[in-house]
């Protein structure tokens, strides 16, 4: 039995909480000021009032906890730590027997993680970089001391929806895609939720097919062999699933087609990247759903500050980040609106801001290829927002377009 393990069964999990008014319901240390404000943005809508946030690495929460009662959550950085097992077993002999603790670092083998949460006791552990999503989506539970579901295993699902028709979503749907395949190395299905009139496998010239309508109206049918007949191969690490069905032919979606679908994809892929139009019901709105982060793309006009401040009121899934992230495609276009104005109408900054390329996205669409230049920055830092990715060096994607011009020569 482990050391906080041991604490546990000796006090019993759920000890008379209420009757203890002199503990904090979540502290976190953080070695450096990035993480620190990462851990506040992401568990802003999630810590308890009374919760704190220090600046120190796990040894000054062995200090504090010394001499001050234990709260119901710790968060600890073992960055650079040279002993981090001892440092957790001296974490143990200060605190409370029915405390949870969470570990961030810079540790990235399995081994590691394996380790502190199977034999130390840590409730769950994550290495840097992070993000606000991840920390929402992974210790979000932990910290409401809710009974953590058995984790959904595989891949993440991404929805990208725009606030308005035409703002540029499935451009960004299909080039994140690419981008997760081609760039980061992971395996993943770009999936379009508009059967009729998607563009995805236009887009990155795929097939589309009527497998896609089978999975939504016969989901018994459905199983893991299925889905890899039916997702057309871009590449070895990029695939597409998408349908063309007539305009006078709608699908009839079986309710819980969504669920089952996306929950064969995640053994095959990384990431499942989802073209959603917003959908009051059918399949739109599961997705949105059983999402793990949803992506809100918007364009600088005040209908779509309207209509993107609407679907961020929209309540999370269950098991995803408790904010979604907000993309304004089109920064600077003539006669749109500033950023500056976007940020102080809707009380928020966009997370990511991509220029105006307009004419290079057309032209990229046109050929099937993917965008290269300052969107392809742009959808290399939704990646990172997402933390499907790490941070590319600046200027990345506008270097390789110069590249790839050179050698054309």
């Amino acid at each position: 039995m482990n050391a906080f393990d041991k604490l546990a069964a000796e006090a019993g999990e759920e000890t008379a909480a209420s009757f203890r008014t002199d503990r904090k319901p979540l502290i976190c240390f953080a070695t450096d000021a990035t993480t620190e404000a990462t851990l506040r943005e992401g568990f802003q809508d999630l810590a308890p009032p009374g919760s704190e946030f220090r600046r120190g690495d796990i040894n000054a929460a062995i200090a504090l906890l010394r001499t001050t009662p234990t709260p119901w959550t710790l968060l600890v950085d073992l960055t650079g730590h040279p002993q981090p097992f001892a440092a957790l077993e001296d974490l143990s002999e200060v605190v409370e027997p029915d405390v949870r603790v969470l570990v961030i670092g810079d540790r990235t083998d399995l081994g590691f993680y394996r380790h502190i949460t199977r034999n130390v006791g840590v409730a769950d552990y994550m290495y840097k970089p992070l993000t606000a999503a991840l920390i929402a989506e992974n210790f979000g539970a932990v910290v409401a001391r809710k009974r953590q579901e058995r984790t959904v295993r595989g891949g993440r699902l991404l929805t990208i929806t725009g606030a308005r028709g035409g703002v540029g979503a499935s451009s960004i749907a299909g080039n994140l895609a690419w981008y997760l395949a081609n760039v980061a190395k992971r395996h993943s299905l770009a999936l379009d939720a508009d059967t009729q009139r998607g563009t995805l496998a236009l887009m990155l010239a795929a097939e589309a097919g009527g497998g896609l309508r089978t999975a939504l109206e016969q989901p018994a049918r459905v199983d893991e062999l299925f889905v890899e007949r039916t997702a057309h191969a871009v590449n070895d690490r990029l695939h597409v699933l998408a349908a063309e069905e007539q305009l006078n032919a709608p699908v009839n979606y079986a309710t819980g087609a969504a669920d089952r679908l996306i929950s064969l994809a995640r053994r095959r892929y990384n990431f499942i990247v989802a073209d959603v139009p917003f959908q009051p019901a059918g399949f739109g709105h599961e997705l949105l759903d059983i999402a793990q982060q949803r992506v809100i793309v918007m364009e600088p006009t005040l209908a779509c500050v309207r209509d993107a401040l609407r679907l961020l009121m929209l309540p999370p899934g269950s098991g995803q980040a408790s904010r979604p992230l907000l993309v304004l495609n089109r920064a600077g276009r003539p006669g749109g609106l500033s950023t500056a104005k976007i940020t102080e109408v809707m009380k928020q900054e966009p997370d990511v801001v991509i220029p105006d390329q307009a004419r290079k996205v057309e032209e990229a669409a046109t050929l099937g290829q993917a965008v290269e230049g300052a969107f392809r920055d742009g959808i290399a830092r939704v990646a990172v927002a997402c933390g499907a990715a790490s941070a590319p060096p600046p200027g990345l994607g506008s270097r390789l377009a110069k590249l790839r011009k050179l050698f054309r020569k």
